[in-house]
């Protein structure tokens, strides 16, 4: 029997009483995406960080396909069609990829801790591209190794990702969210070489809101990992579209983010067409008749390396303009986009905030001639802070080839009205919310207010009428813009927001901040006074 004896109010432990414990606070749980990471972060010393995704991304997506191709199997089988389980067009009708016993993720799983381990993963990749047209160059090549990551590491790793149940929903929800999980967290671990492949999620939430590619081809002609396609198709998606009605082309210089790009949009079952070979855009363009509905790109910023050769000086890309000039690539990316548009395309595009105030070597030219055409349709100033991998400052262009009144197929709401020689510019740089200390990201309310401020400028029912606001949205005709030199920083045009009257009268503010200025002149005096006295004890008189 445990004893107690009491010295005032408050019970005594004798020597043999257990102290009551405190109950343990509750353990924060780690998402799966974080214990992944953990995982995969541990190959960091071992790889190279520019080569580590790769290695993390590629064995996902093994996971991933062949866990669809092991429900499809069980499926068949529960149909009583034991017979066709090894005959490729039965997984392909149903837009799964049929795996050969060794590229299946149970036989990798399985042989994880042996010494060719590596061997085996790039053997079990090659087979599947191999037998899969659709990834044709999609996967590594003999990767795994020529890496020659430890087996103990590479074990750790195929254990970790053996826990992540990629068919947990028909949506494919769970693979998704790891691979951008993934891209996120390797923009912001990679330093510079993270944005060539990774474009903030809510930044490519805005442009797919603003210009609602809901049916048609839509371009991004530098597409990274793909990541403006995911959104296209999941904006149509949660529109309750129809992503059969959109067809996808890009192009990729990088080849591992080319085959990234042709990952990411296979494990989401998204055709596309992303050229035969990872190429220059500029010097070998696979889609030179290509003219799209919707363009969405985010261009390398400020691109140095680009020179318009003799082979490009005539390029009809530039027709009716000046040749871009060289050491920037920003305007030969926007004259690229523009000869891509379709009758009544419209295109969406991140650029440095330089791209909208620069004279250098004939930009400003470019620039005045594309406002004289009438192309430049919305124009966003952007908060600071959403990219991992640059502090530039950055900008959001909006090009419309038809600004005239227009139906929209499909969507009676989403009729535009007659705006040419209007341009609308809103200022979104005190929008957002931090999200750790050197990070920002536009909320979803914040994306809706911009989305809706455009719509309803278009003249777009749902949205409303729209209104200038003082501070944050202006249309403006091609004479204020021309008044401003045919710069199109919103700051110009928006002005300063209103300042709510604080029912206090002039007078009795002027002599409360009189009297305010007053008081912060004596105590200056005061210290100064002070400060000379202690500078003539140390000697330092005048």
């Amino acid at each position: 029997m445990l004893s107690i004896r009491m010295l005032g109010n408050q019970p005594h432990r004798t020597k043999n009483t257990p102290m009551a414990r405190k109950p343990a606070a509750p353990k924060k749980q780690k998402s799966f995406e974080q214990t992944l990471w953990d995982t995969a972060d541990k190959l960091r010393g071992t790889v190279e960080s520019s080569e580590y995704k790769h290695v993390v991304l590629s064995l996902i997506f093994l996971k991933f396909v062949s866990d669809k191709f092991e429900e499809r199997r069980r499926e068949l089988i529960a149909e009583g069609q034991e017979a066709y389980v090894d005959m490729v067009e039965f997984y392909t009708m149903k837009n799964v990829f049929y795996l050969p016993d060794e590229s299946r993720w149970s036989s990798i799983q399985r042989q994880a801790k042996q010494d060719d381990i590596a061997v085996k993963i790039d053997t079990a990749l090659h087979t599947l591209e191999k037998n899969n047209k659709a990834l044709r160059g999609a996967l590594p090549d003999n990767y795994f190794t020529r890496l020659g990551i430890e087996v103990s590491k590479l074990a750790a790793l195929i254990d970790s990702i053996d826990n992540i149940d990629t068919v947990a929903d028909n949506e494919q929800d769970v693979v998704g969210r790891v691979y951008e999980y993934f891209l996120g967290k390797f923009a912001a671990t990679e330093g510079k070489g993270g944005g060539e492949f990774y474009t903030p999620k809510c930044v490519v939430n805005l442009i797919a809101e603003m210009i609602e590619p809901y049916r048609g081809k839509i371009y991004d002609p530098c597409c990274g990992s793909g990541g403006m396609f995911v959104q296209s198709v999941k904006f149509v998606e949660s529109h309750q579209g129809n992503k059969k009605d959109i067809s996808i082309y890009g192009q990729e210089q990088t080849g591992t983010t080319y085959k990234l790009a042709k990952m990411n949009l296979a494990i989401r079952g998204i055709a596309a067409n992303l050229g035969e070979v990872p190429a220059d855009t500029f010097f070998k363009d696979q889609h030179p008749d290509l003219k799209a509905d919707f363009i969405m790109a985010n261009p390398p910023f400020n691109l140095k390396e680009w020179r318009a050769t003799d082979e490009l000086s005539n390029d009809p890309r530039w027709a009716g303009y000046e040749v871009p000039p060289t050491g920037n690539a920003n305007y030969a990316w926007i004259l690229h986009m523009v000869s891509k548009l379709s009758e009544n395309g419209v295109a969406g595009f991140v650029l440095a905030n330089g791209s909208m105030s620069t004279n250098t070597s004939g930009e400003g030219v470019i620039r005045q001639k594309l406002i004289e055409n009438d192309l430049v349709d919305c124009m966003i100033a952007l908060p600071g802070q959403l990219f991992y991998t640059t502090q530039i400052p950055v900008c959001l262009w909006f090009l419309a080839r038809n600004k005239g009144a227009q139906r929209i197929e499909g969507h009676s709401e989403s009729n535009h009205r007659e705006r040419r020689g209007e341009t609308l510019f809103i200022d979104a740089r005190n929008m957002g919310s931090m999200i750790d200390r050197t990070h920002k990201e536009l909320t979803t309310d914040d994306i809706a207010e911009i989305a809706r401020t455009y719509h309803a400028w278009r003249g777009e029912a749902k949205d409303g009428n729209y209104e200038d606001r003082p501070g944050f949205c202006k249309a403006a005709i091609l004479d204020e813009i021309k008044a401003n030199d045919y710069v199109l920083t919103p700051g110009r045009y928006v002005g300063a927001a209103e300042i709510e009257d604080d029912g206090i009268p002039f007078e009795q503010k002027m002599t409360e901040l009189s009297q305010t200025l007053y008081r912060q002149m004596a105590e200056a005096e005061r210290l100064d006074a002070e400060i000379r006295k202690n500078l003539e004890g140390l000697g330092y008189g005048q």
